[in-house]
């Protein structure tokens, strides 16, 4: 079903002006076609507003594919996991509390079958029997791990059916412990590994399924990062290995990643349950992959080429030039405006209100109160997603942690003092990405979602302030630092004429990495484009900004920092 040798791109993860070049690398390494999510938030984000333009255009995608000499393999999902925010499902379907998400309860199966619907006007002309690249249709994704409803796979196969993928075969992957709880009849049954023993992972599999073709839906040729941990290393050594017995056993392989990206903006995932901590993914997404980050090839792509070339008798075209990836002058953030000089009109509420019942999926949220005194007492505030800043009349006197479980258990939380007869509590809250992965899908609302007490007492009368952040402010900024939090703003100039600062494959600037350790935890934009978080915990302490963002003359650079600073930011390549 699957052809033997394949490769994950994400193009959310990719700027549209790069699609080629990575693909065109992906067919010089010898693969010979493209697996691709479909990540239903990033199309649908408010119920029945659908884009497919632009950066989201994933027709366009797949024609580049095609015209690369690449099949497609589509992965529509709805749930794609991915480390991608809520595993690509719109955080809108939690507006009203928990739902039975991935199951054939209507409340789910219903936005699903329109989402799959809209898709396939667009997607299902693709297939290859009608001339396009599609040849296979994933049915959800690894569902084994996750759900043991009976319904639901064959109800989302009838949903893809009338959205017009049904002349394509479908397949559904597993880890091998899940495959069987997670196949279906009629579909064809893959698995997913990290590097090992291939021969052990596909045992499962071939007991399933005697003679059936063996395809590995996944193979993990690298992984991701998390904020606080040490970089993930994976081995070289085992992934050549691995791949040699695969396409001498004749088994079909997905190389995920062949090309990671960046998690731009808010798109990151996360994850964690109830019985293991939450963990942000990185902004960066390069995941060891054997194209890196900025769309170089590494060791391994090599490596990786020369096996294919060898196993398959193939004669792959020549590598194309790497991308440019340049060094920026040194500069300061040197002006800045407070977070609370720049908040619009707020929602009067008598008890918090999480994000998404306010219609608002990424970003930051603001609380704020009156607290009555002269008193002391203990703030109890009950683990607020996913990081928050705790402030008295403006002045932060607590960061909460979700990673850490942390919630009122901070020192200064637990001995509050207000001095005066009233003062204001604000609690501003960082969505750090919803969780990708695991049973604890369906209950991640961001921000305040029950009572905050102080001296034991529940406080009412809050005004909500949401903070979607599409874009930085563009006023109030004046020279020197102000109190935490607030944005930072400053800038470089390129002078675009000299011929080292020109990517051969697209003809414009080339990309740069920004050296931010002179932050503390955030997110910044550069010429209005949301680069993604920084975070001083690391392991990431740069972030990529592709050259297609830069211009000519100035760049302006904005950061939002949580934590004050004493002097100007200075931030490098």
């Amino acid at each position: 079903m699957l052809p033997a040798v394949c490769g994950e791109l994400h193009y959310p993860r990719i700027p549209r002006e790069y699609w080629q070049p990575r693909l065109a690398m992906a067919r010089a390494m010898g693969i010979e076609a493209i697996s691709a999510y479909v990540f239903w938030n990033y199309h649908e984000r408010m119920p029945g507003e659908f884009d497919f333009e632009g950066e989201h255009d994933i027709a366009h995608f797949l024609r580049l594919a095609q015209s690369e000499g690449m099949d497609v393999v589509l992965r529509p999902g709805p749930y794609v996991c991915a480390e991608w925010d809520f595993g690509g499902l719109p955080a809108w379907l939690l507006k009203d509390g928990e739902i039975p998400i991935r199951t054939a309860d209507e409340r789910f199966m219903a936005p699903a079958r329109r989402w799959l619907q809209r898709l396939g006007d667009v997607l299902a002309p693709l297939q290859r029997s009608a001339g396009g690249p599609i040849v296979a249709v994933q049915l959800e994704n690894e569902y084994g791990a996750f759900g043991a409803d009976r319904e639901y796979l064959p109800a989302l196969r009838a949903a893809l059916d009338a959205a017009g993928f049904g002349t394509s075969p479908y397949f559904t992957i597993d880890q091998p412990h899940h495959v069987v709880r997670g196949a279906l009849d009629g579909a064809h049954a893959g698995i997913t590994f990290a590097p090992g023993d291939p021969e052990r992972e596909f045992a499962a599999v071939r007991a399933l399924r005697p003679g059936a073709p063996q395809f590995c839906g996944e193979y993990w040729a690298g992984w991701f990062d998390r904020w606080g941990e040490p970089r993930a290393v994976l081995d070289d050594d085992a992934q050549v290995r691995d791949l040699e017995w695969m396409l001498r056993d004749g088994t079909s392989v997905n190389f995920y990643m062949f090309a990671g990206g960046t998690n731009f903006g808010f798109w990151n995932g996360a994850t964690g349950s109830e019985t293991q901590p939450y963990q942000p993914v990185t902004t960066s997404y390069d995941y060891q992959a054997a194209l890196d980050e900025a769309g170089r090839p590494t060791p391994k792509y090599h490596r990786f080429r020369e096996v294919i070339a060898r196993e398959r008798g193939s004669n792959p075209p020549p590598v194309p030039d790497s991308p440019r990836v340049i060094d920026v002058p040194h500069f300061t953030l040197n002006e800045s405006v407070t977070l609370a000089d720049v908040l619009g009109e707020p929602v009067r509420s008598e008890h918090p209100l999480p994000m998404e019942a306010l219609g608002q999926a990424f970003g930051y949220i603001s609380y704020r109160t009156t607290l009555r005194g002269p008193k002391t007492g203990v703030l109890a505030l009950e683990a607020p997603n996913d990081y928050a800043v705790v402030s008295l009349d403006g002045k932060p006197i607590a960061h909460i942690d979700r990673r850490l479980h942390q919630s009122h258990t901070a020192p200064v939380l637990t001995s509050l003092t207000v001095e005066a007869a009233h003062a204001t509590l604000e609690i501003l809250v960082e969505n750090g990405g919803r969780i990708n992965y695991g049973p604890g899908l369906g209950r991640e609302r961001k921000g305040v979602s029950s009572a905050v007490t102080f001296d034991a007492e529940a406080l009412h009368d809050w005004e909500i302030y949401v903070l979607p952040l599409s874009a930085p402010p563009d006023t109030g900024f004046t020279s020197g630092c102000r109190a935490a939090p607030a944005f930072y703003r400053g800038g470089f100039v390129l002078d675009a004429t000299l011929d080292a600062t020109r990517d051969a494959a697209t003809g414009r600037i080339g990309s740069t990495f920004l050296d931010v350790r002179s932050l503390r935890k955030g997110s910044l934009w550069v010429n209005g484009h949301n680069a993604g978080r920084f975070w001083d915990i690391g392991p990431q302490h740069s972030l990529y900004i592709p050259g297609v963002w830069l211009r000519p003359g100035f760049n302006e650079v904005i950061a939002l920092d949580l934590f004050a600073h004493d002097r100007p930011p200075r931030i490098s390549s």
